[in-house]
């Protein structure tokens, strides 16, 4: 699968969030203000959870249309799985 631009910018955001949790910890920062982020981080990885998911599916689709394989309730529910473990 070839992840695109988008999806590696969020993992680069997702990063810098991390990154910013950690300073936050070294500096003694409020536990609620870093549990806020460490929520907002874990919200950002699941939705990127499901983008990567998602378009990996539309491109497995469309190469079974292409060579005629009809595998697509399979690869759906392969998809579903994914998602739910990631949870």
């Amino acid at each position: 699968m070839d992840y695109d631009q988008k999806m590696k910018n969020r993992v680069s955001r997702i990063e810098g969030q991390l990154r910013g949790i950690l300073r936050m910890m070294e500096e003694g920062q409020d536990c609620r203000d870093v549990i806020t982020q460490l929520s907002a981080a874990r919200s950002a990885i699941d939705r990127t959870i499901g983008v990567v998911v998602s378009s990996n599916l539309i491109s497995c689709v469309r190469e079974s249309e292409e060579n005629g394989d009809n595998q697509t309730e399979e690869m759906v529910k392969e998809a579903v799985n994914l998602l739910v473990k990631s949870r």
